[in-house]
């Protein structure tokens, strides 16, 4: 199953990525392009433990869901995640294309340089993952993202 923990397939997603315009309009939902990258930016630093989470109760807590979820079922368009990954988008100063294009690859590295048999964070929604998990559950993530732009 293709994951980020694979170097070919992270650097595969960073040359889909640098197409991106920040003039691009979303093909469904509400983000602009810049909005987007700092959205995926936060979902990789949520699994490398440098986004503080906390636990929000759902039933893709539970095993068989959480594996159907993370491994299987499609992304719903439209369906709302951790509010962890939008913080940034609803509070924060207004958010700048060219650092959120030079976070996307140096995330992407830090997510591959993680240790499989390292500590991976919680996830607000699924709960503890394995690095494993993780790793196609961020892909999963960002392919959304990347379809979402027509990339």
């Amino acid at each position: 199953m293709r994951s980020l923990l694979d170097s070919r397939t992270r650097a595969a997603v960073i040359a889909r990525l640098q197409t991106l315009d920040r003039a691009t309009p979303p093909r469904w939902g509400r983000m602009t392009a810049v909005e987007m990258v700092a959205h995926i930016n936060d979902g990789l630093r949520l699994a490398l433990g440098d986004l503080p989470s906390r636990p929000h109760p759902s039933p893709l807590r539970l095993p068989p869901l959480k594996q159907a979820a993370v491994y299987w079922l499609p992304i719903p368009r439209g369906v709302s995640g951790p509010p962890e990954l939008t913080a940034r988008l609803r509070a924060g100063p207004p958010l700048n294309w060219s650092d959120e294009q030079a976070a996307f690859p140096e995330l992407l590295d830090q997510f591959g340089r993680k240790a499989i048999n390292e500590a991976w964070p919680e996830h607000p929604v699924f709960g503890p993952l394995s690095a494993r998990a993780w790793g196609v559950l961020s892909l999963r993530h960002t392919e959304y993202h990347l379809q979402q732009f027509g990339l």
